[in-house]
């Protein structure tokens, strides 16, 4: 991949061939191997990284005729890791935040959103309808929840909130009464519960009570970080919502994951956010 980079690089400062080195033919993306249904580790083959987030990105880079791969590059903190330095390009689901601004071009609007969710027991008198009903109440969230840093202001000067390593230690403290609520994503709160084998002893909460977007983050020291990729991705990711794609993209990879569970040889393990 360095070698990719350094190539693609090495045209650029070529005046005759800027044009050419201009329009990337090759992506390598990375982002959270543990975040199901957006992206998860690929159990068949270790290496790839599946989900609703790399069907998406695959259909859009078909779309403009570049080559996309998703891999595996470790934890979440060693993705981040290999697209600041530019081994790699992008992540396909990197959190806004105002730090990594200096190391990341985000690509806005974002790919997906997550609705993060209220989680209480069956049969618990909290009510909720708004994120100050929440206030007095114990709550527990993962400590690698990626929530904005709007609600995250917020829940530090109004909400009591204790963090925990996991999901799966957040619902325990839930279960064991420890804790009124859980403040987790749809779909990852939904995985987890059923991994588990919570479902049937938690209530959810429709109304969302932050909504984080999952964007395309692409290195500053990536040979393919140019203004005609930036604005072809801008203008896919404006166009999605309309499509119909993302919703059929969460709605397949949410029965993908399932019947990955399903099958004895693979072990059941929960998302950690």
């Amino acid at each position: 991949m360095d070698l990719r980079c350094g190539w693609l690089l090495g045209l650029a400062l070529l005046p005759g061939l800027a044009m050419a080195a201009g329009k990337c033919e090759r992506l390598v993306v990375t982002g959270s191997p543990d975040a199901p249904p957006y992206l998860w580790q690929d159990p068949q083959n270790p290496k790839q990284l599946i989900g609703a987030s790399a069907d998406l990105l695959q259909q859009v880079a078909k779309d403009l005729g570049i080559k996309v791969e998703l891999l595996y590059a470790g934890k979440r903190s060693q993705a981040l890791d290999e697209v600041r330095s530019g081994r790699m390009d992008m992540l396909a689901d990197a959190p806004l935040t105002l730090n990594e601004l200096e190391n990341l071009d985000y690509v806005h609007p974002p790919l997906l959103e997550n609705d993060y969710l209220v989680w209480t027991r069956k049969g618990s008198t909290l009510v909720y309808s708004e994120a100050k009903d929440l206030h007095g109440h114990a709550g527990a969230l993962s400590e690698k929840s990626r929530i904005t840093q709007e609600f995250s202001t917020f829940a530090e000067q109004n909400l009591t909130l204790t963090k925990t390593a996991n999901l799966t230690q957040a619902f325990q403290k839930l279960l064991l009464g420890e804790v009124e609520y859980v403040l987790a994503g749809r779909y990852s709160g939904m995985a987890a519960a059923q991994a588990l084998g919570m479902a049937n002893d938690l209530l959810v909460f429709e109304q969302p009570i932050d909504r984080p977007g999952l964007f395309l983050a692409v290195s500053h020291n990536s040979a393919c970080n140019d203004p005609w990729l930036r604005g072809q991705l801008a203008k896919k990711m404006t166009e999605l919502p309309a499509s119909g794609l993302t919703e059929a993209a969460l709605q397949r990879n949410i029965e993908r994951w399932k019947a990955q569970q399903q099958q004895p040889q693979q072990p059941v393990s929960a998302p950690k956010q």
